[in-house]
């Protein structure tokens, strides 16, 4: 998978949103809700009104941006608020 750029930001719309105009209304939402440029080099993530197992960032109104990392954890099911690491490095003796 091609990532996007390091110097890219991604920005969450909060709360749900119809996901059924397409990109165009998409495209809409980010210039007129998010008033951001949507062919800005940077990534948008909408959610639908359905339930599901993701940890979405509790704003009603606006946006919340993340780094890369958070949205990839988020997008891997773990908690991005509190992401534990499995092993922790100790000194060698």
């Amino acid at each position: 998978m091609i990532g996007p750029p390091s110097e890219a930001r991604v920005w969450i719309a909060a709360g749900a949103t119809d996901l059924r105009p397409g990109f165009t209304g998409l495209s809409a939402a980010v210039q007129m809700v998010l008033e951001r440029d949507p062919f800005g080099g940077h990534v948008f993530v909408f959610r639908a009104g359905e339930r599901g197992s993701f940890v979405w960032p509790k704003a009603e109104s606006g946006t919340v941006s993340l780094t890369r990392a958070q949205l990839s954890v988020l997008l891997d099911g773990i908690d991005w608020r509190q992401p534990a690491r499995a092993w922790k490095p100790e000194m060698a003796v």
